[in-house]
């Protein structure tokens, strides 16, 4: 799997139409996918999924990407012909509070010459604060802020 220093990534910046054609074919996975997240840590640490406890399935993952993907990333595996990675973010429309409107982080991959048929949903990026010392995180967080950077991850 690629790391960040095998990756050079190009500076966020709106989606063009490349970027909507992929995510639009992953959406169905990336909806199925946020839903089975929170679903899973729910069960064990609720707080990652916090900021959408009061949603139905359905109004968390109301989201376009015509409308809502709002910022894109890509780079390619300098080792390899891996193909491209691009990271979006994704605008949660119910999700509007104290910290501001709320946003995931999506990891797609695009695999060389064979246009958006072979696209695969990676992962959602989540975060976990520093251990408070007795083996739990500080905090947890699945949504992000406006503010928060699209960078490279891995999960």
């Amino acid at each position: 799997m690629a790391s960040a220093d095998e990756v050079a990534l190009n500076a966020p910046h709106a989606p063009k139409e490349a970027a909507k054609e992929l995510f639009h074919t992953a959406l169905h996975r990336i909806k199925h996918e946020v839903i089975k997240s929170r679903h899973d840590w729910d069960k064990h640490e609720p707080r990652m999924w916090a900021r959408a406890a009061s949603l139905s399935d359905a109004e968390l993952t109301a989201f376009t990407i015509d409308d809502d993907l709002v910022e894109v990333r890509s780079g390619h595996d300098s080792g390899a012909d891996y193909g491209a990675i691009v990271f979006g973010k994704i605008r949660i429309p119910a999700i509007n509070d104290e910290e501001g409107q709320g946003f995931i982080h999506v990891r797609l991959h695009d695999p060389p010459n064979r246009g958006v048929d072979d696209v695969i949903f990676h992962s959602i990026y989540t975060e976990e604060g520093p251990e408070d010392g007795k083996g739990h995180h500080e905090w947890y967080k699945a949504i992000m802020t406006d503010d928060a950077p699209l960078k490279f991850f891995n999960e």
